[in-house]
């Protein structure tokens, strides 16, 4: 019943904050998607990072963001989600609402939301029921604000009545009594299935050692998670990482580039094909199955390399089982736009998610990821996110895409694979990016779109 529900945490400042990481705990159980905003007050009760580390996602608290405001994120958080929960609604955060104060986050995005809220107050006894709270709460009723508690019972204060918050038990109870009276939504990939590739791939040198890459998996990870909340079957085909899997998705866990086109064939067929992982190009010839040692003359041995199989290109070049639409990611470290638009052309992916990963932008292994999403008939720049809220609008994206009507294929996939290979619309142009160092314009004189056939090396 929850699976694929987005739900917006609200954490008030009480000695309740404490049992809404049980809550969240067992909102993400039964696949809802969870992300707290928190007042100063909740930040003294329950910690940002306590939170972050259960919702799988960033905590928000400050108004005055930089970062997120720059995307006007108070309208945003109160928009992108099913239902708002308010848990511990405490006396003044109530007295806030009832008034429409907008003056800290919580409060802000509470007034701004069109979006159904259930609050769970928490308060001592005596200011529950005082004629002013009690006012309050009859405002929000007739608002048509949902009321779930309080319970009767010991308070921390050592009085006894009504104000215990309700048990986490209890609000999750009334949640899914909220979405089973709300007519029955699909979810937005409902009956689609994705295959997303992850991490880096290893490729041995001997038995000890291997050629890797820097890869953590966040962003590919965080991929297959935000897919699997918004209904989809998910496969994920995971290289070496060292993140958990991510909740309700087949998890296929390999070491080599080889390894991990064969998983992804078995995967298919699918309708869509996210290929986030870092495969490593090459791999060693012939590794031995002993490890190589020093034998004192100074010289290196010498390793023949040869080219690993390209698993974007044969996913999206594939004869029979091409998915409608096919993602491949860029990471690069100079020319970032030009090298995306000629990879799409030469990869017969319908759209590129490219960054610059030199040391110095902290994208590779970070937690956040600014991106260039390139299609066929232009490109766009993202600001930079946290790498779930990356996943989120990319699959966003993808959900808006497959529901619209097929488009040919792309350059190349057409010619290799046939009429039948039918694309997912490439993603509308809003501008081009501004010129800087880290995403300089393609080469003059070429256009990012629409593509042009051409051959493969």
């Amino acid at each position: 019943m929850l699976a694929g529900r987005r739900i917006l945490l609200v954490v008030g400042g009480g000695i309740a904050a404490y049992k809404t990481l049980e809550l969240v705990r067992r909102l993400r159980d039964r696949g809802a998607a969870v992300r707290a905003v928190t007042t100063a007050a909740a930040a003294e009760f329950v910690t940002p990072l306590s939170l972050a580390a259960l919702t799988g996602d960033k905590v928000y608290s400050a108004l005055f963001d930089l970062t997120d405001e720059a995307e006007i994120g108070h309208i945003q958080l109160s928009r992108n989600a099913d239902l708002v929960v308010v848990a511990p609604a405490t006396a003044n955060l109530l007295a806030r609402m009832a008034a429409g104060m907008a003056d800290d986050l919580a409060t802000t995005v509470l007034l701004a939301t069109d979006k159904p809220v259930l609050v769970a107050p928490a308060m001592n006894v005596r200011m529950w029921l005082h004629p002013a709270t009690r006012r309050n709460a009859a405002r929000l009723s007739a608002d048509g604000v949902a009321f779930v508690g309080p319970n009767e019972g010991p308070m921390a204060c050592n009085e006894f009545g009504p104000g215990r918050m309700a048990e986490p038990g209890e609000i999750l109870a009334a949640i899914e009594r909220f979405f089973a009276a709300a007519p029955a939504v699909a979810p937005a990939l409902a009956g689609r299935r994705v295959v997303v590739t992850s991490g880096p791939t290893h490729e041995p040198i001997d038995p000890v050692r291997y050629i890797a890459n820097r890869s953590s998996g966040r962003q590919g990870h965080a991929i297959a998670a935000a897919a699997a909340e918004a209904g989809a079957t998910v496969t994920l085909v995971s290289g070496p990482v060292a993140i958990a899997d991510p909740p309700g998705v087949t998890v296929v866990h390999v070491e080599t580039a080889r390894e991990m086109l064969a998983a992804v064939e078995a995967a298919l067929p699918a309708d869509v094909a996210v290929m986030a992982a870092a495969v490593a190009d090459w791999r060693v010839a012939d590794a031995p199955a002993s490890k190589l040692k020093k034998d004192g003359s100074g010289r290196p041995p010498a390793l023949a390399l040869v080219e690993n199989p390209d698993i974007l290109a044969t996913v999206g070049r594939h004869p029979t089982r091409r998915p409608r639409l096919v993602v491949g990611f860029a990471a690069e470290t100079d020319d970032v736009a030009a090298n995306a638009v000629a990879k799409r052309e030469r990869k017969g992916a319908d759209w590129i998610v490219a960054n610059d990963v030199r040391p110095e932008t902290g994208i590779m292994g970070g937690e956040a990821n600014e991106i260039l999403l390139v299609g066929r008939d232009g490109f766009e720049r993202w600001p930079s996110l946290p790498k779930a809220e990356v996943a989120r609008h990319l699959v966003e994206r993808i959900a808006s895409a497959l529901a619209g009507p097929e488009a040919p294929a792309a350059a190349g996939a057409a010619r290799d694979a046939g009429p039948a290979a039918a694309t997912a619309e490439a993603p509308p142009r809003r501008r081009a990016p501004a010129a800087d160092p880290a995403f300089p314009a393609p080469p003059a004189g070429r256009r990012p779109g629409p593509a042009r056939p051409r051959k493969t090396p």
